[in-house]
C-alpha cells in the first residue's frame, strides 16, 4: 500500500487516500499564506452586494484565481438527482472546473436529463445568470471556508465519478464521497467573480 504523508510542524498525517491528503494540504496552505483582501471585497462568509451571494473565498483553480460566490435562501437550493444514471459523460469529469462540467451536463441532448446541473445553470440572482454546479475541489474548498452556509450534509458536485456515481460533499464532517446518480442530494449553485 502506498501512503501519502502530509506534515505541518509537529503534526503528520499518513494516508492511502489522495483526496484526504489534498484536502489537508489545502487547509495547511491556506493557513500558512493568508491572502490580503483587496478593497471592496467583503470578508469570507459575508454577502457581496450585487454579486448574487456570499463571498466563499478566493479559489486557486484554473488559469487565474477567482472568488466563489454562494447564494443563500430557500430558492438557492433544491433536493435533486444528479441524473444520467448509467451514462458516462466525458465532459463532466473535471475535479476543478465546475463551470465546464455544468455546461456539458446542462446542454446534454442525451437520453437522460441532469437535474442538478440544470437547476444551477438556470439559477439567477442579482442579474447574474452564470451560476453552475460546483466541482468536487470547489466543494472541498467551500467546506473549509463557509461550511456553515450549507444547511444539511450531502450536496452534489458536478464532478462525475463513473457512469453510475458522481461526487458529493458532506459539509458537516468534511467528507468527499460519491453517490448513485439517481439518488437525491441537495444542490447549491455557485458563480465566479474575477478581480
Amino acid at each position: 500500500m502506498h501512503l501519502i504523508t502530509v506534515s505541518d510542524g509537529p503534526t503528520t498525517l499518513s494516508t492511502p487516500n489522495p483526496e484526504l491528503a489534498l484536502q489537508v494540504l489545502a487547509v495547511i496552505v491556506a493557513a500558512a499564506k493568508p491572502v490580503a483582501t483587496p478593497a471592496g471585497v467583503p470578508a469570507i462568509g459575508e454577502y457581496w452586494p450585487g454579486e448574487g451571494g456570499v463571498n466563499g473565498g478566493l479559489f486557486q483553480g484554473g488559469d487565474r484565481p477567482y472568488y466563489l460566490i454562494v447564494p443563500t435562501g430557500d430558492d438557492a437550493q433544491a433536493n435533486l438527482e444528479w441524473g444520467g444514471y448509467g451514462q458516462e459523460i466525458d465532459g463532466a469529469k473535471s475535479p476543478w472546473d465546475g463551470q465546464a462540467n455544468t455546461a456539458c451536463l446542462a446542454s446534454s441532448n442525451r437520453e437522460h436529463d441532469h437535474p442538478a446541473a440544470q437547476f444551477c445553470a438556470n439559477f439567477e440572482r442579482d442579474g447574474h445568470k452564470d451560476f453552475y454546479l460546483m466541482s468536487r475541489r470547489e466543494a472541498a474548498f467551500l467546506e473549509t471556508t463557509v461550511s456553515g452556509l450549507f444547511s444539511t450534509p450531502w450536496h452534489w458536485t458536478s464532478s462525475q465519478f463513473s457512469a453510475y456515481y458522481a461526487y458529493d460533499m458532506d459539509f458537516v464532517v468534511g467528507w468527499l464521497n460519491y453517490g448513485a446518480k439517481n439518488s437525491e442530494r441537495l444542490v447549491r449553485p455557485v458563480r465566479r467573480k474575477f478581480i
